[in-house]
C-alpha cells in the first residue's frame, strides 16, 4: 500500500462551502434587516471574502482581524452602516451550522477509513469547523481534525502538516497523501511540507501556476485509483 495517511483538506473538497456561505451570508443579511439580492451582494462578499483569504495565506491579515475586516470593507463598499462586529458574530453563527457535504464525500471516506490513517487539515475558523466539521456525520471517520485558528498556524506553512503528523504519530512522510482543492494553499502547503499532493479540481482549471501536484482529480472518486495504485 502505497499511502497509509491522506490529510484532506475541508472546504471545497469534502464540504460545499459555497453552499454553506450562500445560506450563512443570506440568513446574516435577513437578520440585519437588509433587502437581500443574491446576486448582488454575494458577488461582492465573495470578492472580499476570496481576496482577504489570501491576503492571510500571504501573512499580510491576521484570522482574528479577518473575521470582521471582511465585513468592514462590505459596509464601505455597500454603503451600508452596520456594526460589522455584530454582524460577523451573526455570519458566524449561521455559518457554523450550516454543514453540506459534496455528493461523494460520505461514501468515499467511509471506504476508506478501515485502511487509512484518515485527517482534516483546514484554513478556517474554529467555532465554524467546530459546528460544520466535527459534529459532522463523516467527523466519527478521522482520526484528528486540525484548525488553523487553534494551532496558530495555517496552509500553506508546512508546520501545520508536521503538528498533523505528529498528532497521528506519522514519522514516513512518504506514506502521507495531502488532498485539497486549492493549489495555493492545500497544495503549496503538502509541497512545503515534503508530502505527495492531490489536486481536487473538479472544474478542470488550467493550472498556470508554479505549484506542480503529484496527482490531479476531477471527482473524488477518482482518489481511489491512485491511492490503490
Amino acid at each position: 500500500m502505497k499511502y497509509e495517511v491522506i490529510i484532506f483538506d475541508a472546504d471545497e473538497t469534502l464540504f460545499d462551502f459555497k453552499k454553506s456561505e450562500r445560506e450563512a451570508f443570506k440568513n446574516a443579511m435577513i437578520e440585519f434587516d437588509i433587502e437581500y439580492d443574491e446576486n448582488h451582494h454575494l458577488k461582492i462578499y465573495s470578492e472580499i471574502n476570496t481576496a482577504i483569504w489570501k491576503e492571510f495565506e500571504q501573512g499580510l491579515i491576521t484570522q482574528e482581524k479577518l473575521k470582521v475586516e471582511r465585513f468592514k470593507r462590505l459596509a464601505n463598499k455597500l454603503e451600508v452602516a452596520f456594526d460589522e462586529f455584530e454582524f460577523a458574530k451573526a455570519y458566524m453563527k449561521h455559518l457554523a451550522n450550516a454543514s453540506f457535504l459534496f455528493d461523494d464525500s460520505e461514501a468515499l471516506v467511509e471506504s476508506l477509513y478501515k485502511d487509512y490513517k484518515l485527517t482534516i487539515v483546514t484554513n478556517g475558523l474554529t467555532d465554524v469547523q467546530n459546528g460544520r466539521i466535527k459534529k459532522s456525520i463523516i467527523a466519527k471517520y478521522f482520526q484528528d481534525v486540525v484548525i488553523s485558528e487553534e494551532v496558530k498556524v495555517a496552509k500553506p506553512d508546512p508546520r501545520i502538516f508536521e503538528m498533523t503528523l505528529k498528532n497521528i504519530k506519522q514519522t514516513d512522510k512518504s506514506k502521507v497523501l495531502m488532498v485539497g482543492d486549492s493549489l495555493s494553499s492545500d497544495i503549496k502547503g503538502g509541497v512545503n511540507a515534503g508530502i505527495d499532493t492531490c489536486w481536487y479540481n473538479p472544474s478542470k482549471t488550467p493550472n498556470t501556476s508554479e505549484i506542480k501536484p503529484t496527482y490531479e482529480i476531477s471527482s473524488l472518486n477518482e482518489l481511489k485509483n491512485i491511492i490503490n495504485g
